[in-house]
Formats: structure tokens, sequence, C-alpha cells
């Protein structure tokens, strides 16, 4: 079991130089090497390594020492999403090449590898899952891919089999598709809010000047729809921003150049959103997910700073991020989650995230002014693709190697 540590002492984050990086996401098609080895696996499936806890017989908790990311599965192809079904205790892996599986079950719940591309670089592929909030009784799921018929990303949905563990992949039903102008900032985190509605990230498409300050259009946006009864259908709900006119009734927010990863944080209210930046800042936006209408301010500005010229926040209602981070400390952010769960009392509250291409996760805690303080948590982590929470809070990390890492406290 391989564990990576590091002291919980609050670290501020300090300015640096910026070093020539690329204008966008990589496009490599192979992952950058790391000096952390030990996560590269050669084995088609993946494996899992079990931990059984010793039975307590109290609360109390005995002083926290360091975090550690503790490897709980290896060996899957580049996964993208972690999520579990509500009240489940199973961990669901979204891998980008068109699998989803278990943790710990040998076969696909759902394999749909014909109908994605990942093939055309780093960027389309299979990109998330979300669980119906009455999964357990009804058996549907949504996932967001990019399809290798056309250039388009799809949002739909399927129903699980009478095996708990396999999905009918005959039951696709569409309820969204995108056309694209190409295949990179797709956006494509969907998860159902605490308002019992599915929210879909997407980006600008790599047409910014086409899409980025239209909210008439739904790339570059946060999308809030009512999932229908039936397959495949979807109303919008009442209180949307744009329902009753001046931009696509499904968008509640827009401006974003890639939002790779949202999450919404059901104690706060708030909506965090890892926004993938272009030439030298990366973002991270919270804003509350009870009102919407939000320009995030892509492609007027980049961050903070103005990336056309004549650019003006307050005068356009631009809604400005709440952190920043120059290229050359990162080059690519990964947005997290708010930390909830149970075993790590100490952090909770604080908003965990990571960057791609330098492999730290990082975390703060948000007061409602722009952040100053964050603790780099781990260093040298791998290439962090996304986070996942399970059922019960508790927070992971999923890298490009194929690992998957859940957060623990030594104690």
């Amino acid at each position: 079991m391989r564990r990576q540590a590091v002291l919980v002492i609050a670290l501020t984050v300090v300015a640096c130089t910026p070093a020539p990086v690329p204008t966008s996401v990589p496009t490599t098609a192979g992952p950058v090497t790391t000096e952390t080895t030990e996560n590269a696996v050669t084995t088609a499936a993946p494996e899992t390594t079990t931990t059984t806890a010793e039975p307590t017989t109290t609360t109390s908790l005995d002083p926290l020492t360091s975090l550690e990311l503790e490897e709980v599965a290896a060996g899957y192809d580049q996964p993208v999403h972690l999520t579990s079904p509500p009240g489940d205790d199973r961990l669901f892996i979204v891998e980008r090449r068109g699998v989803i599986r278990i943790v710990g079950v040998d076969q696909p719940f759902l394999d749909i590898d014909a109908r994605v591309n990942s093939e055309d670089g780093i960027e389309p592929g299979l990109l998330s899952l979300a669980f119906h909030p009455d999964y357990a009784d009804n058996g549907r799921f949504f996932v967001f891919y990019y399809q290798s018929d056309a250039e388009r990303t799809r949002l739909a949905e399927y129903t699980v089999s009478d095996d708990p563990n396999r999905a009918d992949p005959g039951s696709e039903a569409e309820l969204l598709g995108f056309d694209k102008p190409t295949n990179r900032h797709n956006g494509g985190m969907i998860l159902f809010g605490p308002d019992g509605n599915l929210w879909v990230s997407l980006g600008e498409g790599g047409a910014a000047s086409t899409h980025s300050q239209d909210p008439n259009t739904l790339l570059s946006s946060i999308l809030r729809i009512s999932v229908g009864p039936e397959a495949g259908t979807y109303t919008i709900p009442a209180d949307n921003p744009f329902v009753d006119g001046g931009g696509a009734p499904e968008v509640w927010a827009y401006g974003l150049r890639n939002p790779w990863r949202f999450s919404i944080d059901p104690v706060d209210g708030l909506v965090y959103i890892g926004d993938v930046g272009h030439e030298r800042w990366e973002e991270i936006d919270a804003v509350p997910w009870t009102a919407g209408g939000y320009n995030f301010g892509w492609l007027r500005m980049e961050g903070t700073h103005c990336f056309q010229d004549g650019c003006d926040a307050a005068a356009e209602d631009l809604t400005l991020p709440i952190y920043e981070y120059q290229h050359g400390p990162g080059c690519s952010v990964t947005g997290g989650f708010v930390y909830r769960g149970d075993a790590i009392p100490e952090v909770t509250g604080e908003y965990f995230f990571g960057d791609w291409c330098a492999g730290w996760v990082k975390s703060f805690r948000y007061t409602g002014e722009p952040v100053e303080d964050v603790t780099e948590r781990f260093s040298d982590v791998g290439q962090v693709n996304a986070f996942g929470v399970d059922s019960a809070g508790e927070l992971y990390v999923l890298t490009w190697e194929g690992a998957v890492l859940k957060m623990v406290g030594v104690r």
C-alpha cells in the first residue's frame, strides 16, 4: 500500500515569475513522466487494495499529525472521474477511453468504447458520470462523452441491468448534443446539485470569440436542467436566469474557457469552478448556487487580468475569481471539492484542488473574500486528472497514470 505524506502546515502561496508554458492544456498524446513511478502499472485489469478498519469504542480522535494519499486502486486507463450512487459504498471509476468500472469488480459496469472518441489528443473521451438522486429505485444514470462518429459531445442517460454491477448498454437516450468547432475545451463535468437538478459544464470548444460572451450558445457555460420522468427528456427550472429571455434557457452561467471540473458544496451553498486558463492564469470561481446569470469574463479577461484591451470588470458586470495562480507553479487547474467527510474534521470546509502539469494538491478555506492563504497538501502526486468523493464524503485523487488515491489522516 503506497502512501504519500505531508505535514499539516499552512503555507502561503507566493508570486512566482512565469516560465514559458503552453498556451492551453497540453495536447501531447502521452503522459508526462513524473518522479512517482509506483503509479505506473502495466497490467490490464485494475488492482485493488483492501483496508480493514479497526473497530472503535469512542468517537474521540487522536491529534492529526499528517495527511496522506493512500492508494486504494491502480492500473486504470486515464481515470477522469470517481463517484458513488447516493448511500452506496461502491466506487465507480470513469476511464477516458469509454469504460466505467467499479473498484473491486472485474467486469466493466459500462463499456461504450466504440461510441467514444478518445484517440484525437488528450481532451475528448468519456468525461464524467452522475447517478440520479433516486438511483436506488430507478437505476438511471447519466454520462458525458465525445462522440466517435461526429464532432460533437453528448449528454446521455442509461439504466442499470438486472445485475447491479452491470449497466444496460442498449438503454442509451440522449438528452443534449453539442456541436463542437474542435475537440478541445470540452468541460464535461456533470452532477446533480442539492436542488435535484442536473448541472453540466461546457467549455468554449476552442472558439472563444464565437461562444464565450454569448449566453445564447450552450458552450462556454454551466447548464442547469431538470431531468424528466421519461428517458432522454428534461425541462427548464423555473428559476433559471434566462428562462424569460436574454440567453438560452438551459444556461445558468457563462463566460468560461474550459471548466473541466466543478462541484457544489451543499453546506456553504457555493458552486466551485476550476476554469483552465490560456496564457498566464489559472482560476477558481465560487458563487452561490441559488443565484445565476454570472458572466465569468472569458474572453474579456483571464483571471482578474484583461485578455482583451479595454476590459472593465465592474462596467461589464463580470464575476471575478476568488483565487488565481500564475503559470510557473502550474499550468492547468483541476477543480476539486470542499471536504465534508467525517474522518478528518480538522480540514472540514476546506476546498481541495490540484494542477495537472505540476502534480500538486492544495487547499484553502473560503471566507467570502479573495483567497490569499493556500496550503500545499501533497506534491509529486502525478498528473492530477480529477478529484472525487464517495457517498460518505471522503476525498479521492485520480491521476493520469492510473492511480486512485484516498486522502486519509494519520494520528
